[in-house]
């Protein structure tokens, strides 16, 4: 018995998908990003953030064969910021996966099950959240320190109660459409109703809140790092860039306008893009605004 979809009970919004602001999106993302692939072969050699010191060119401003010009130590700036974007971009992926993952399947089981076993894992969400994110965090790359598996985990620690909460309310809502009433009247199993009926309409919301999300775990990634608790040296990240030029802001401006950059770009990207699949996959128009604070709450 085949049966239609949510999508298939909303009626057309009319006008053309916005492809150009997805377009967007994504050229803002990879242009925060894209140096990890644009290495210039002198750099190729280059360890973790090592790079090669040369003090008596330090602090030396953007020229020929170093366009983002120098750091305190003389290293090429632009080597930095490439190894910099892989540590984001590696971050933002690992975190929104395992957040995701497990705020998708949180909040399945809680709305398709419902009764006592939902007030437990939506009790267990506002436990969360009744934190401050970024505190949380801090506590826990503190307590278990300052490594990149460390600085995953904490993250996703925060991120998966907008996932639950936002899987939870569209499986309510899906529960209560009369396609999907029908399936079970008609005799349909639990395990085909959450794979055939539940999970496929959760997808593109779900997508857009990962889109969202990344430009959070970006920012909560670089604020870490910022003060000291990212990926330890001599490994950069824009954050421990940002952080070191910030001591020389008067003499090498150069040093926070690069790094600055890149984040906002990368983070103007993902949100461009979020809201670019939003317009895209969701056909009732409704984004939900309440996605992005839930979502972007912990972090």
């Amino acid at each position: 018995l085949e049966l239609p979809r949510l999508q298939d009970h909303i009626p057309d919004q009319g006008g053309p998908a916005p492809l150009h602001q997805v377009g967007v999106g994504t050229g803002f993302l990879v242009a925060g990003n894209g140096k990890t692939v644009v290495v210039r072969g002198e750099d190729e050699h280059r360890q973790e953030g090592v790079g090669l010191l040369d003090l008596a060119h330090r602090l030396e401003g953007p020229g020929p064969g170093h366009p983002f010009g120098r750091d305190e130590l003389g290293r090429d700036l632009l080597a930095r910021a490439i190894w910099g974007a892989r540590i984001s971009l590696l971050t933002a992926t690992a975190v929104v996966l395992i957040s995701g993952t497990a705020g998708i399947l949180v909040g399945a089981i809680s709305g398709y099950a419902g009764g006592a076993l939902d007030a437990c894992l939506m009790g267990l969400a506002d436990l969360f959240l009744s934190f401050p994110g970024v505190l949380l965090a801090i506590a826990l790359v503190a307590v278990l320190g300052s490594h990149l598996q460390n600085l995953i985990l904490a993250l996703s620690l925060i991120g998966w109660v907008g996932y639950a909460r936002l899987a939870r309310s569209l499986v309510l809502r899906l529960k209560a459409l009369p396609y999907f009433e029908a399936a079970r009247s008609a005799g349909a199993r639990p395990r085909r109703l959450v794979l055939r009926h539940l999970l496929p309409n959760l997808l593109g919301p779900m997508l857009v809140q990962a889109s969202l999300g990344m430009g959070g775990v970006i920012l909560a990634e670089a604020g870490l790092s910022f003060l000291g608790l990212g990926v330890p040296p001599p490994a950069p990240s824009w954050g421990s860039i940002l952080r070191a030029g910030s001591q020389n802001l008067l003499d090498a401006p150069h040093l926070t306008i690069v790094p600055g950059a890149a984040i906002f770009l990368a983070t103007l990207g993902s949100y461009l893009l979020g809201e670019g699949l939003s317009e895209r996959l969701d056909p009732s128009g409704a984004r939900g605004g309440a996605r992005l604070e839930e979502g972007m709450h912990g972090l």
